[in-house]
């Protein structure tokens, strides 16, 4: 098993940012991205790591950003060669880290919805409508959608992303650009959905980030991981329930199953959870790339 990376140490390194899951840095006018063993839930950083994790968030995001390029150009510029000074953390930063161009991210998560499931369930069932669209009536948890929709976010820096309208989008970043990302991330995710179906995985909701570099809209962040995307295994795939996933929702339905209140500090995770958390991400990559992490 490769190291497990709860938080790097990188001294001489210029240290931006350590967010829930990823620790950013300055190299020259450079980013480096490196994805830790941390798992969040309910926004919470739990203080159990997920072996292979980041690798798995880093690897299927560079799989994901080489094999959709075409559809717009993203922020990868290596993750194999590394500048002189990173090679003394090469045993942190191996299989985990991108070296990438740095934009200004837009102000929002760009959230596509294929299913009907999570937050969108919940709203449909009170309102008929996912996040001011309105849906037919009579859908199920789980159903796949006439079209998919695209749900914009606010980008929370702490507690909770907001679902916001797309005229709120607009407001925020500017019409022209909103109907871009709204068109960039629908493109996008039907490309990933013709290609993860016939792999025996549904895609039924992701989000994605972008920013402008030199004014050039380009993909950042991660690219259709388990930690972005709410992944369902196609065999035994029923509407009218919760799906068993290949993310994260295993490690939320064990903190629900426990009563836990969703307020930090979060719980230690047993074992078990952790094993078979490790297996689902692992699982994942191995379906959608063909072959196992190494």
């Amino acid at each position: 098993m490769n190291t497990i990376v709860w938080e790097t140490d990188l001294p001489g390194i210029h240290f931006l940012n350590r967010g829930k899951v990823r620790d950013l840095y300055e190299v020259g006018d450079r980013l480096l991205i490196v994805a830790t063993d941390r798992l969040s839930a309910f926004d919470v950083v739990l203080p159990t790591p997920i072996p292979d994790k980041g690798r798995v968030l880093t690897q299927l995001s560079l799989f994901w950003f080489d094999l959709l390029r075409d559809v717009l150009p993203n922020h990868v510029i290596t993750s194999t060669d590394f500048p002189p000074e990173l090679e003394p953390y090469r045993a942190q930063l191996e299989g985990r880290s991108m070296i990438c161009r740095r934009a200004k991210p837009l102000p929002i998560e760009c959230v596509v919805r294929g299913y009907l499931s999570g937050s969108g369930w919940k709203d449909y069932r009170a309102t008929g409508k996912v996040c001011g669209i309105s849906l037919p009536a009579g859908l199920r948890e789980s159903e796949r959608l006439p079209e998919a929709i695209f749900t914009p976010s606010t980008k929370a820096t702490a507690g909770h992303d907001e679902n916001i309208s797309f005229e709120q989008a607009a407001a925020t970043i500017g019409e022209e650009l909103a109907e871009r990302v709204r068109a960039v991330s629908l493109e996008i995710y039907r490309r990933a959905v013709a290609y993860a179906e016939p792999r025996g995985i549904i895609l039924a909701d992701t989000k994605f980030e972008f920013g402008l570099l030199e004014n050039e809209l380009i993909w950042i962040d991660e690219a259709l991981t388990p930690d972005s995307s709410r992944f369902w295994p196609a065999e035994g795939y029923q509407p009218g329930r919760t799906q068993p996933s290949f993310d994260k929702q295993y490690v939320r339905d064990h903190l629900e199953r426990i009563g836990w209140n969703k307020q930090p500090p979060g719980p230690e995770l047993p074992p078990d959870v952790v094993a078979a958390t490790r297996d689902k991400y692992r699982e994942a990559y191995r379906k959608l790339t063909g072959h196992e992490l190494k």
